[in-house]
C-alpha cells in the first residue's frame, strides 16, 4: 500500500466523524424538484449531513436563486431535467418532489402537471428499481380533498372531486401513491410515502398564489389583503425545517416502514387570524377584502400526527410568529432586491 492510498484511508475513516462524534456514511442522493421551496431546502440539510446531493429540476417553479449559494459546494450538482423523461443516474436514495404545488402553478397547465406527477413517478419509481435505490415520495395533504374526517389521519381515503380543477394535482397524487405502493407489493421496492401539509418559509414563490405567501406580499406592498369566502376556513401551517426535520427521518426510518405518514404542524388557524397576525407582524395597515370561495376549496384542513410521533418522533418546533417572521424577512428583501415582480 503506498503512502498517498494509506493518507485517503485515514482522510476518509476521519471524515466520518464530526465534533469527534460519528456520522452516518455518505450517500449518493437525488432531490427531483431540489431547486424549489422544499427542495432547496432539503439539498441544504443533506449537503450539512455530510452527502453527495445531485440537484433536478426543470425550473418551471424552481429557480436558480434558491440553490445559487449551493453551486461551488463540491458536493452539489445540478442538472435541468423533466421527470416526465427517464433520468439514467446512479444514486442511493431519492427524494421524489418535483411537481407544481400551489393553484396557480398546477393549473396553469393542469395535463402537464398530471403528467409530472404520474410519468414522474413511474420514471423515479424505475430508477430506484434498477439502481436498487431507496425512494420517498411527497404526497400532499390534497389526498384528503374537501375532507369529512377531521382532523384527517392516514387511514382516509379522502373526498376529491376527480374532475375538479384541482384534481390534476390531487388525482395526480393519489395516483403516484398508488404507483408507489404496487411497486412496493409487486418488486418488493424500498418506499416511504409522506403526505405533506400546509408548508410555509424562506423561498416560497412571491407569486404562488398560496395564502401566506399572498397574505404576506400584499401586507409588505400596503394592498388589502384578500380574504376568499368569510375567511373561517382552516389551514395548519409548519414551518419548512420542521417538515425538512421530518421527511430526513422518514427517509432513514426502518425499511418496511413504508407510510404514508401525515407531516405538518396540528395547530389549526382560520384565515382571517392568519391574516391578522401577518398585519400586526409587517406593521402596514392593510384592509381585509372579501371574495368567492374558488372552486373546490378545502373548508378544513388539519393533520393527525400520532403517525409521525409514535414511528418518527417527531412533531413541530417552530411557532407561527417566528416562522412567520423569518417568512416575512425574506420576502422584504425580494422585495427590496426587485426580484419579486
Amino acid at each position: 500500500m503506498t503512502i498517498f492510498v494509506r493518507q485517503q484511508r485515514i482522510r476518509r475513516h476521519l471524515s466520518l466523524y464530526r465534533n469527534g462524534t460519528p456520522r452516518q456514511r455518505m450517500k449518493r442522493i437525488l432531490v427531483t424538484g431540489g431547486a424549489g421551496f422544499l427542495g432547496s431546502h432539503l439539498c441544504d440539510r443533506l449537503l450539512h449531513d455530510g452527502h453527495d446531493v445531485l440537484c433536478v429540476d426543470n425550473f418551471f417553479t424552481g429557480s436558480k436563486r434558491n440553490v445559487a449559494h449551493l453551486l461551488a459546494h463540491p458536493y452539489f450538482e445540478l442538472m435541468r431535467h423533466d421527470v416526465t423523461f427517464p433520468l439514467y443516474v446512479e444514486v442511493e436514495r431519492i427524494f421524489n418532489l418535483a411537481c407544481p404545488a400551489s393553484p396557480v402553478h398546477y393549473q396553469h397547465d393542469p395535463v402537464q402537471t398530471t403528467k409530472t406527477s404520474v410519468h414522474g413517478a413511474i420514471n423515479m419509481l424505475g430508477l430506484a428499481k434498477r439502481v436498487k435505490a431507496r425512494i420517498l415520495q411527497a404526497s400532499t395533504s390534497e389526498v384528503y380533498g374537501d375532507p369529512e374526517v377531521h382532523p384527517q389521519v392516514e387511514g382516509y381515503w379522502g373526498r376529491v372531486n376527480p374532475i375538479g380543477i384541482r384534481s390534476c394535482y390531487d388525482e395526480g397524487k393519489r395516483c403516484a401513491e398508488t404507483l408507489f405502493f404496487d411497486y412496493y407489493r409487486q418488486h418488493d421496492l424500498d418506499i416511504k410515502v409522506v403526505r405533506i401539509f400546509n408548508t410555509y418559509g424562506p423561498r416560497m414563490h412571491p407569486n404562488d398564489g398560496r395564502v401566506v405567501s399572498n397574505f404576506i406580499m400584499q401586507a409588505l406592498r400596503g394592498e388589502d389583503i384578500t380574504i376568499y369566502g368569510d375567511g373561517s376556513q382552516t389551514r395548519s401551517f409548519c414551518y419548512v425545517d420542521d417538515l425538512i426535520e421530518a421527511i430526513v427521518r422518514m427517509m432513514e426510518s426502518e425499511r418496511g416502514f413504508t407510510g404514508p405518514v401525515n407531516i405538518g404542524n396540528p395547530v389549526e388557524h382560520t384565515m382571517l387570524e392568519l391574516a391578522e397576525k401577518v398585519i400586526a407582524l409587517v406593521g402596514g395597515r392593510s384592509k381585509l377584502v372579501y371574495r368567492p370561495l374558488p372552486s373546490d376549496d378545502p373548508r378544513q384542513r388539519q393533520p393527525d400526527i400520532g403517525v409521525a410521533r409514535e414511528r418518527l418522533g417527531w412533531q413541530p418546533t417552530v411557532a407561527l410568529e417566528d416562522g412567520l417572521q423569518e417568512t416575512i424577512g425574506y420576502f422584504r428583501r425580494l422585495l427590496q432586491d426587485g426580484a419579486a415582480a
